[in-house]
């Protein structure tokens, strides 16, 4: 399988705004956010799908999720965290995690054209850091 942009990402091929890393997972911010804070868990081995994760990156996976979600909830003080399992727009398992007081706001659809505001990411990736 050819790298995805996410193994890119975990090789320091290609940069993000970091917010928590240990040796199975990688959680960073979503350059194109439902909203601000929107933050992407990825397991450091590239698997297409979540389901087809090894139980025990699985395991990690999940627990890095329910981290950051709780980190999130506390330190932006949203209402709600949600959880989102795509797996269509990049072949590497990963977790969508967008805090949101209201359900247009978790349904919001980003503009994914729109070039990414790294001063506003790299800010919140400060504030979220782990």
């Amino acid at each position: 399988m050819e790298d995805s942009i996410f193994t890119k990402i975990i090789k320091g091929e290609i940069p993000c705004h970091k917010v928590y890393e240990d040796d199975k997972t990688l959680a960073f911010l979503d350059i194109h956010p439902v909203q601000p804070g929107h933050v992407l868990v990825i397991p450091k081995k590239q698997v297409e799908f979540v389901w087809d994760v090894e139980d025990a990156d699985y395991s990690a996976l999940m627990s890095t999720v329910r981290k950051i979600a709780k980190h999130m909830r506390t330190v932006l003080g949203a209402t709600y965290i949600g959880e989102q399992v795509i797996g269509v727009d990049v072949p590497h398992a990963h977790v969508h995690l967008i805090p949101f007081r209201t359900v247009e706001q978790f349904r919001r659809v980003p503009d994914m054209s729109a070039e990414p505001d790294h001063a506003a990411l790299a800010a919140m990736a400060a504030k979220l850091v782990l």
